[in-house]
């Protein structure tokens, strides 16, 4: 396999992930497409030192929080319409729930789609990010609630 090949391999493998979580982070295609790429250009120069596909996945997972922080933190970013990322990101029916999601505080967002979307557990989450478990547990609750409410219609 040439190395254009295994590349291209390994962005199909881990892309979708690495875009959904910042697309979940963001709330914006341009800057989850930004991030992606950063993302994977770091990857590239530090693939050699990853040794499994769990590795891989946790160093993924675990840049793309620091360049969605980053880039959250940018004095200069604009903010664009967020149905331009649901119409790409998120079939019709789940529209909805998605959108919902997506409202939420940034802690609740990135708890629950790794928890939900990914099936990371809460220890999991908490070393990815940082985190103490009784953090991400609570994180994940408050999700739920505000997610349970705004679905029913009271927020």
């Amino acid at each position: 396999m040439t190395d254009d090949a295994a590349a291209r391999a390994q962005v199909e493998r881990w892309g979708d992930m690495v875009w959904r979580l910042a697309l979940a982070r963001t709330r914006h295609v341009q800057d989850s497409e930004d991030v992606f790429q950063e993302v994977f250009c770091r990857f590239f120069r530090h693939q050699a030192e990853l040794e499994s596909d769990e590795h891989r996945k946790a160093w993924l997972i675990r840049c793309t929080l620091n360049c969605t922080n980053t880039l959250l933190s940018a004095s200069w970013r604009k903010h664009l319409p967020l149905e331009e990322a649901l119409v790409r990101a998120v079939p019709p029916e789940d529209r909805e729930a998605y959108e919902a999601v997506l409202a939420l505080p940034k802690p609740y967002r990135t708890a629950i789609h790794l928890h939900c979307v990914e099936g990371y557990s809460v220890a999991e989450i908490a070393a990815l990010t940082g985190a103490r478990e009784g953090t991400v547990k609570s994180w994940l609750s408050r999700g739920r609630e505000k997610l349970a409410a705004a679905l029913k219609g009271d927020e």
